[in-house]
């Protein structure tokens, strides 16, 4: 895993130290060495992480597309939209487990923007944001280019579940959302699959990057995005989002807008509601913020939509938890994007008999930004996640995606 958010590069230096990872490059490629996932049949030589390396092809098509094992997008053809496959981590049989690849290359140059859903596999609003955007596109009026990638974590997707089944020690579940930038010769197969897909597709083709999330089956969410906005590039995207609240936090290693970030590519995380539903109402202003981003860095012209400056965006630096004491059925007793006060009751809690064995209470004063939706709770489980403004927010602090 990358190091804590604190000792990594620092974000109000952004484009120095981004700069810098360019001499980095030449190290991590040595590092990529024989063990390649990719077989040497395709590619023999690492691409260095960050630097466009001429597209290969696999000679093998998929439902008439062509499987690629590294994309360079300035290889495609301009002013048209381009559907590939790309091949990752092999599966236990041996087989490849394939990413679908959307790319609207402009007919004129100009900024590239990723876009990335179904890194989680119970994530189904995020897909269909990054669906909507670029059934909206038209290369050839852009300048420059949006690649979408909707399927990261395809095991999970398959079961429409939260993390990827592995079975290199086991059975296990491992969330892709702790596994970045991954490593091409990890000892698992979805650090493998981020590391191929990192280096060789995701990072080779960005100049920004957007990664789409739901809240987890289970648990409702509100429309938020987190960022770490004292980093002027990203902030300046965020705010072109008509959505209603911001967690201002650089959270933990190992998620993937942080692993753009890490290396000089101004990146954040949309969350767009619940898990395995598809929210039209809430998709359609990711989509607007989206659009309202790819007009910012110049791939579209034409007005901005809405944006936070449209609507009443509350913003935290933390997300207080509060977490089941008993077991038994939940009601709660505010919504999202409630506001509350500290020491408020926000869910009471009953045992079979219809007696109550709890109450629960916001110790902060904010906003609700995460509910448990399942009515039923065991001790342990979160209840509800109160957005709130902290004088020194915790490092590496869990949030409600």
């Amino acid at each position: 895993m990358p190091s804590k958010p604190e000792e990594s590069l620092d974000r109000r230096d952004f484009m120095v130290a981004s700069i810098a990872t360019i001499g980095a490059s030449a190290v991590l490629a040595a590092n990529a060495g024989s063990a390649n996932a990719q077989d040497s049949a395709t590619s023999s030589v690492s691409p260095a992480p960050g630097a466009p390396s001429a597209t290969v092809y696999t000679g093998d098509t998929i439902q008439g597309k062509k499987v690629v094992t590294a994309l360079d997008v300035n290889d495609l053809e301009p002013g048209q939209n381009h559907l590939l496959y790309f091949q990752g981590v092999e599966m236990p049989t041996g087989q490849h487990w394939y990413v679908s690849v959307t790319v609207a290359r402009g007919a004129k140059p100009g900024k590239r923007v990723v876009l990335v859903s179904g890194v989680h596999g119970d994530e189904m609003s995020s897909i269909h944001t990054v669906q909507t955007v670029m059934n909206q596109l038209n290369p050839a009026q852009m300048s420059g280019t949006v690649m979408a990638v909707t399927d990261v974590a395809r095991p999970a997707i398959e079961g429409m579940q939260r993390r990827w089944p592995n079975f290199g020690r086991g059975n296990d579940l491992i969330d892709m959302n702790r596994e970045w930038p991954g490593n091409e010769n990890g000892v698992t197969a979805p650090s493998r699959h981020a590391g191929l897909l990192f280096n060789r597709l995701l990072r080779p083709n960005s100049d920004a990057a957007v990664d789409f999330h739901t809240g987890t089956t289970g648990f409702d969410v509100s429309a938020f995005n987190i960022a770490g906005m004292d980093v002027p590039e990203i902030k300046a995207m965020v705010d072109l989002y008509p959505v209603g609240q911001i967690f201002d936090n650089h959270v933990y290693p190992g998620v993937l807008h942080n692993a753009f970030v890490d290396v000089g590519i101004p990146s954040f995380c949309a969350e767009v509601g619940a898990a395995r539903v598809l929210d039209l109402e809430m998709i359609s202003l990711f989509v607007e913020g989206t659009m309202n981003v790819l007009k910012h860095h110049g791939i579209l012209a034409g007005p901005m939509g809405r944006t936070g400056k449209d609507v009443a965006v509350f913003i935290g630096n933390s997300a207080f938890p509060i977490l089941a004491t008993q077991g038994g059925l939940v009601e709660h007793l505010v919504k999202l994007n409630d506001k509350v006060e500290a020491g408020q009751k926000v869910a009471i809690q009953r045992n079979s008999f219809g007696e109550v064995v709890a109450e629960y209470t916001s110790s902060v004063a904010g906003e609700v930004t995460g509910q448990r939706s399942d009515a039923m709770a065991e001790p342990g489980n979160p209840l509800a996640f109160i957005l709130f403004h902290k004088a020194t927010p915790d490092g590496g602090e869990s949030y409600p995606e």
